[in-house]
């Protein structure tokens, strides 16, 4: 009888694909490290033009700086937390003028962005189909925040004198007043405000609200015309809702934005704002370049910068907390 042997043969072993492999692995990790290398030179920026002034004014409000030593302000004399003391003692002058300053900013805060949401929303709601003369529209709404602050808030503040402006001119012409009333001083200082502050804000709530209408797809609402749904009900229902997400962002941003408003009133009152308008940047400006004081205006922009934190700290908190329950 044959026995038959099955003799195994070996492949021949193919090159080994380690060093390939390898290889593979350094270029996906070298590609994970792209993006923050493009990064790297924004952050160095951001470091230098906010990250170490914040530092450093922290710094300043511990020692008592005029003029005479601001070169060199480290040499100035330590008086820890006295500036801070001025600042927050309300029965003093400095503590009167500075709450008072605080709560001309939260009202201005609340009407500009208020006021300013409310124009972005209607706005977007009205360009958010399409029709003919929609982008010369869009391009007409973004001019108050294409143009510089500067040349803007000028432009307002002839509209608002009160012998040659135009708004008195207009109000004479059709009846409205007899006399000319003074929009730049006084009480009506705030609402001249105000008005200046929410035309050049609601273009940013436009273009922010509107580019997330665009994100919403048209078949939620044609399937809810199916249902029934009416204009109202669509925006109450499905508008709004969806809408949560970039209304989050934009009310925080803007918040920050008017509340640290400093060019508006600057170029309106000409860098003195009367009481009815003094924000508290133009507060705080005041107290360290008009006095010479920068040790008190670093402090006071130190308490500042503490409130907004605050502030932020509790919007994140609330805002995530109502996003975990939904």
């Amino acid at each position: 009888m044959a026995v038959i042997s099955s003799s195994t043969t070996r492949a021949e072993p193919l090159a080994p694909d380690g060093p390939r492999r390898r290889e593979g692995g350094r270029a996906r990790r070298a590609r994970r490290w792209v993006p923050y290398a493009f990064l790297i030179p924004a952050l160095v920026f951001e470091l230098l033009v906010h990250f170490v002034p914040m530092v450093l004014g922290v710094g300043m409000s511990v020692f008592r700086v005029t003029q005479y030593q601001i070169s060199h302000w480290w040499d100035a004399p330590f008086t820890g937390l006295g500036n801070f003391r001025i600042a927050l003692d309300f029965a003093g002058p400095t503590g009167r003028s500075l709450v008072q300053s605080f709560l001309v900013t939260l009202g201005f805060t609340a009407v500009v962005l208020s006021v300013a949401w409310l124009a972005g929303l209607a706005a977007a709601l009205a360009l958010h189909r399409s029709f003919r003369g929609r982008g010369i529209l869009r391009a007409l709404f973004l001019v108050p925040y294409a143009l510089p602050a500067y040349a803007g808030v000028i432009t307002w503040r002839f509209i608002f004198q009160r012998d040659n402006g135009m708004l008195n001119h207009l109000l004479a012409q059709f009846g409205v007043t007899d006399s000319n009333p003074f929009w730049l001083i006084g009480s009506n200082a705030f609402w001249a405000e105000c008005a200046v502050a929410v035309w050049r804000n609601w273009p940013f709530a436009f273009l922010i609200l509107m580019a997330g209408m665009q994100a919403i797809p048209s078949e939620v609402y044609e399937a809810s015309s199916i249902d029934g749904a009416g204009p109202w009900r669509q925006f109450h229902k499905i508008t709004l809702p969806l809408l949560t997400p970039v209304n989050r962002v934009l009310v925080i941003v803007m918040f920050l934005h008017t509340f640290n408003d400093f060019n508006t009133p600057y170029v309106l009152f000409g860098g003195g704002a009367p009481p009815a308008g003094d924000l508290i940047s133009v507060h705080i400006y005041q107290s360290s370049f008009a006095t010479w004081n920068f040790g008190l205006g670093s402090a006071m922009s130190a308490l500042l910068l503490l409130f907004l934190l605050i502030v932020v700290a509790g919007y994140l908190a609330l805002t995530r907390k109502s996003s975990d329950d939904s």
